[in-house]
């Protein structure tokens, strides 16, 4: 690899000497615009449209259409004294958790490699980051542009991720999501259904390219002078489903055949949804059965309270208790009279 920039990353007062590497390539095939008779390449003359002359590249400036066919000229001492910090350093701004990144920021990937003496801080950095699990939010100049990035580590090399800044990334406006359109518990319960039986582990390299392998076994026939064998044909797109549920199902029972595991329906495992069916008639089966026995118990409850109510003796009443008061008190003497 080569090299593309050199500078260094400024952590507080640490600086790291660093190269910076492309940590991506692009594996399309490309093609060159020919002349379909006699396979000439179809050459493109820069000229001004104005006086017609073909215009080299030191004669190139830069134009900025503010309307009504007017141009602003830039030129490069224009944009060398443009406010950027610097041509040669990557900042560090702070660290945060790498889950606060939204992945659709990310642009291009870059790897960073020690340079010169640089070594232990860079290690140093690197450890760190991942002691901390945190991402270093970082601004550096690429290209005659600011641009922010994150620092990160992968296989132990430290990574410069550039971003989009927030204001490049556009907002959906689809306003028929907003609707209230209600999805039905069961269509839900198949969907996680789905979801679980095509689960797996991420493997990039279980993934391959099939057009590009077929171009390119087009072109080597080209070359070798022998016949082009044609690829299987693949698999139509199943149209538009009508039934939802119908459809659901039969990619819930599709996927399985593919991991080789037991189709829902039969002797198989039940669905979500004969589950949820069958627990719910389990649940009514249960407060059926529970209600009458609650109804039995109560009326089983109710002659022991009436026989002890009855046996409870019974209180005299107010006058009754005054009167047997009095009757039983004793008899006073007569007093002699003198």
């Amino acid at each position: 690899m080569r090299a593309i920039w050199k500078g260094a990353v400024s952590f507080g007062l640490v600086s790291i000497a660093v190269k910076l590497y492309s940590a991506t390539e692009e594996k399309d095939i490309r093609f060159h615009q020919v002349h379909r008779e006699d396979g000439g390449r179809i050459r493109y003359k820069r000229t001004c449209s104005i006086c017609g002359e073909e215009v080299t590249y030191d004669d190139i400036a830069k134009g900025y259409d503010i309307g009504g066919g007017e141009m602003v000229i830039l030129t490069d001492e224009d944009f060398a004294e443009l406010p950027l910090s610097t041509s040669r350093a990557i900042d560090v701004l702070e660290f945060v958790p790498a889950e606060q990144v939204d992945p659709i920021l990310y642009n291009k990937a870059y790897f960073l490699e020690p340079d010169g003496s640089a070594t232990k801080p860079y290690v140093l950095l690197r450890n760190a980051l991942i002691d901390s699990e945190r991402v270093a939010i970082v601004k550096v100049a690429l290209r005659q542009r600011e641009q922010l990035a994150t620092l990160r580590v992968r296989e132990g090399v430290l990574l410069l991720n550039t971003m989009l800044w927030p204001d490049e990334v556009r907002k959906p406006d689809f306003g028929f999501l907003d609707e209230d359109l209600k999805v039905r518990p069961p269509e839900l319960a198949m969907a996680s259904s789905l979801i679980d039986s095509m689960t797996g582990d991420f493997e990039p390299d279980a993934f391959t390219d099939d057009y590009r392998a077929a171009l390119q076994e087009v072109i080597d026939a080209k070359v070798e002078g022998r016949e082009v064998v044609q690829p299987e044909e693949v698999e139509e797109a199943p149209a538009a489903a009508v039934d939802l549920m119908a459809a659901l199902k039969a990619s819930v029972e599709r996927a399985k055949a593919a991991r080789g595991e037991p189709r829902g329906g039969g002797a198989g495992e039940p669905t979500p949804i004969s589950a949820a069916r069958s627990a719910q008639k389990k649940a009514a089966e249960k407060k059926a059965t529970k209600a009458p026995a609650k109804k039995a118990a109560e009326k089983k409850a109710a002659p022991k309270k009436a026989a002890a109510k009855k046996a409870e003796p019974k209180k005299a009443a107010p006058a009754e208790k005054k009167a047997a008061t009095k009757k039983a008190a004793p008899k006073k003497t007569a007093r002699k009279t003198a």
